[in-house]
This record gives structure tokens, C-alpha cells and sequence, in this order.
């Protein structure tokens, strides 16, 4: 193996984007049959933990593009999960709001989350587990993130 192979292949951040993507494509498997996608649980997740309300917002606690956050959003709604309400502080402004429907849907979606947490970390034990929790809460703190500890939701 090279040097720059075994630097990048080392890497905390290469192996955390590696097997993010796992994780991802295995929780998007899971969540398919109720016609969702990651972001879209994200956008719920986000207006579940009242982190923000107003699309713009969404985008950037999300950090994505305020465009995508409309698309999502439109999906969303049509699937009965959230609904668009005038700001009665800013009738010009829309926020989202999580329907009853959507804390269902966030509420299932929380459970195949968990499922598959369980078969990522298959080969851990409990301890490896609770160890490795602790230290993405860690890195997700650093980043301004919610964390595990944080979310009372």
C-alpha cells in the first residue's frame, strides 16, 4: 500500500464520509417504503426540535441550499407531513410546521433508524456502542450539531 493510500485510508475524515454513506444508503433503503429520503427526515427532525421554522432557516441549520429545502418541503406536503402557514408577524413570510401525520412518519423513521443502527454496529458490544456515541456526540457538538444528549426530544 502507498503512503498517500494509507494517509487517506487512515483518515478519520475518508472513513467517517465512507461509512457515512453506508449509513445513509441503509437508512434510505429502510425509509423508501414511506416515501421519504434522508433530507426529508432531516427537515422534519429540524422543525421537530424547533431549531427553525422559515425555509431559509431550515436551509441554514441543514446547510443546504434554500431551493432543495422548498423541494423537500413540497414533498412533505404532499405527503400530509408538514404544512406551510403565513407568519402572522410577516405575512410575506412562510413557515412549516410538522403535522400530526409527520410526527408519525417521524416517529416510524425513528425506529428504522434504529434498526439500522443496529445492523452497522452488528460486531460492537454495548460498551463499543455507548463509547462510539459518546465520542460522534462529541464531534457533532463541535460542529454545532444536536447531539444525542442535547435532543429531549
Amino acid at each position: 500500500m502507498s503512503v498517500a493510500l494509507g494517509k487517506v485510508n487512515s483518515s478519520v475524515v475518508f472513513r467517517l464520509g465512507v461509512l457515512g454513506a453506508m449509513a445513509t444508503d441503509l437508512f434510505a433503503a429502510r425509509i423508501k417504503a414511506h416515501e421519504l429520503k434522508p433530507k426529508h427526515v432531516g427537515l422534519m427532525v429540524v422543525l421537530d426540535a424547533g431549531r427553525a421554522s422559515s425555509q431559509l432557516e431550515i436551509a441554514g441549520v441543514m446547510g443546504v441550499a434554500p431551493s432543495l429545502v422548498v423541494a423537500l418541503a413540497d414533498h412533505l406536503d404532499k405527503l400530509g407531513a408538514i404544512q406551510r402557514v403565513r407568519d402572522p408577524a410577516d405575512r410575506r413570510r412562510q413557515v412549516l410546521k410538522l403535522t400530526e401525520h409527520g410526527r408519525e412518519l417521524l416517529a416510524a423513521c425513528g425506529e428504522l433508524a434504529q434498526s439500522a443502527d443496529a445492523e452497522l454496529a452488528a460486531d460492537l458490544t454495548v460498551t463499543e456502542r455507548a463509547v462510539l456515541a459518546g465520542l460522534l456526540d462529541r464531534l457533532a457538538a463541535r460542529q454545532g450539531l444536536p447531539t444525542e444528549a442535547t435532543d429531549h426530544s
